[in-house]
């Protein structure tokens, strides 16, 4: 199966295993859960897809790699203790907590999240004295005499023996405790974590012509030769990096990340001529609108190859635009409630001030304390919504449990709050809904920055229609265009959200979103 199709089995088992019944039961029993291992080659994604799986279940997230425990470090460390039986003094071996037990145990203090995924990655390349245990850890979920907390699935994951030398053979006893999945690498699949990830345009469009190149693990007279999903991930942020330096990539760095001789010439050469591409194209003057006669001439007369790295070029650029403002987006959104419980606030001990008669009174003194009784009943307010962000984050983090979208959204949130904080305590704001109003004018702002950012990203994507028809016609690039927003989640959203007239019109005439409709019925004719 692929590893798209893993995430989603093991989401399903983990849901089923954490399934209580009415009195709090796990309808299945501790001892009935067998663990899962992911069986598959080198850097197709186990480790990232286990942080997926915890980020959207909102459970926590432990992962060890076995490689790096000795016998003493999982089971714990022997020590003696007096005991007494029968009246009789003995001494007796006893065991310090495991190190991956007490992880989870310190992971649950932290983060207050009491149920989670414990992963044990290359779990099949254990030492030769640890092996023996991996067999009682597997059946009844015990590190020496400590076990597994409840509420905590085991999820288990390794290489086949023809890509790791290390790597130990389970017998049919210990396979038999285990749910195994058998995962390989497919582009189509990791093409979509790509576009989530951002994922440098010029490696995924290197790779849609290149599908070959997307995985591989050779014997050559050199020794192993191997490109996997890990190591274009890798190179994609080295290449970012590299381009905002305004450092030149070559074969060098290249091949620290893809170990074969081959692709690493031919991606390197792909590369210089996507740069060239880049400049000789001009992808701002097209997403501008401004696109001279011979580059329309130079398009229609282009190969395929060339015309596909164009259109990623500009379509990068565009879905780029696109991330940023369904991130933007989805942070204002966020702020809403908050901002909601500062205008209730505020209102409140306004009204409040004013039903005792303080603030319509005569006295200076005794408007303006009550005045500033109010504006510092919303920076409290700011302050107590500060503190519970970032102890909502600081858990989820311990929890390994918070994606990177989330944080970055969950930062902005908090940088906005404290600005209001700032704001509140230095302006002169009388009563707390004048402080409020302060407030609202920085998030209208905003707002208004937003808007006009997505009426320029809506123009940037109708000119990329108007470009591809006028250059390519309403055939093959077309339908890659739409076919790319249509499968990219920012794309989808941002024009359910904001709407595009040109998609829905090459939508409708290509029938993308009617030919699953089609099949259906063709299969009802065939009385299937």
């Amino acid at each position: 199966m692929t590893i798209k199709q893993a995430k989603e089995y093991i989401k399903g088992t983990v849901n089923l295993y954490l399934k209580k019944d009415e009195f709090g039961e796990y309808r299945i029993p501790v001892v009935r859960q067998r663990p899962i291992f992911l069986l598959g080659a080198p850097g197709v994604g186990k480790t990232a897809v286990m942080e997926q799986i915890a980020q959207e279940l909102g459970i926590a997230l432990v992962s060890y790699s076995m490689t790096h425990h000795t016998r003493q470090s999982a089971l714990g460390l022997p020590f003696i203790e007096e005991k007494e039986y029968e009246g009789k003094s003995y001494r007796v071996s006893e065991y310090t907590m495991s190190e991956i037990i007490a992880s989870i145990y310190d992971v649950m203090r932290e983060s207050g999240i009491k149920e989670g995924i414990l992963f044990l990655d290359e779990i099949n390349c254990v030492s030769e004295t640890l092996a023996p245990s991996m067999l009682q850890f597997l059946q009844y979920k015990v590190f020496g005499k400590h076990k597994v907390p409840e509420g905590w699935v085991i999820v288990t994951a390794g290489n086949p023996p023809e890509y790791n030398k290390s790597v130990r053979e389970f017998d049919v006893v210990t396979m038999d405790r285990l749910k195994v999945l058998d995962v390989e690498a497919e582009y189509s699949v990791w093409k979509e974590y790509a576009q989530e990830q951002g994922i440098h345009n010029v490696i995924t469009s290197y790779l849609e012509l290149k599908k070959e190149h997307f995985y591989r693990i050779e014997t050559t007279v050199k020794g192993r030769s191997y490109v996997t999903a890990r190591g274009w991930e890798d190179l994609s942020q080295i290449l970012y990096l590299y381009e905002e330096e305004g450092l030149a990539a070559d074969e060098a760095l290249i091949g620290q990340y893809l170990r074969n001789d081959r692709i690493v010439k031919e991606f390197a050469a792909y590369y210089d001529l996507y740069n060239k591409y880049k400049k000789n194209y001009h992808v701002e003057d097209i997403l501008a609108g401004k696109v001279p006669e011979d580059t329309i001439i130079r398009a229609k007369a282009a190969a395929f190859d060339e015309r596909l790295s164009l259109l990623s070029m500009l379509m990068d650029k565009v879905l780029g635009e696109i991330r940023e403002r369904m991130e933007n987006a989805d942070y204002l959104n966020a702020l809403m409630p908050l901002l909601k419980a500062i205008k209730n606030a505020a209102g409140n001990t306004s009204a409040s001030a004013s039903a005792n008669g303080t603030i319509n009174t005569t006295t200076n003194g005794t408007a303006n304390t009550m005045a500033n009784e109010t504006v510092n009943a919303v920076a409290a307010l700011l302050e107590k919504q500060i503190e519970a962000k970032r102890k909502w984050m600081d858990s989820l983090q311990m929890a390994n449990a918070l994606s990177d979208e989330e944080r970055r959204k969950h930062k902005r949130v908090i940088r906005f709050l404290e600005r209001a904080r700032k704001e509140v305590h230095m302006g002169d704001m009388g009563e707390g809904e004048k402080a409020f109003l302060q407030i609202k004018k920085m998030f209208d702002a905003q707002v208004g920055e937003m808007k006009a950012d997505v009426a320029e990203t809506k123009e940037k994507l109708h000119a990329l229609f108007v470009f591809t028809k006028e250059a390519f016609g309403e055939e093959n690039e077309m339908l890659i265009l739409v076919t790319e927003l249509t499968v990219n989640t920012d794309s989808a959203r941002f024009i359910g959200m904001f709407g595009c007239e040109d998609y829905q019109k090459y939508n409708g005439q290509l029938r993308l979103s009617g030919r699953q409709e089609d099949l259906r019925q063709e299969i009802e004719k065939l009385e299937l």
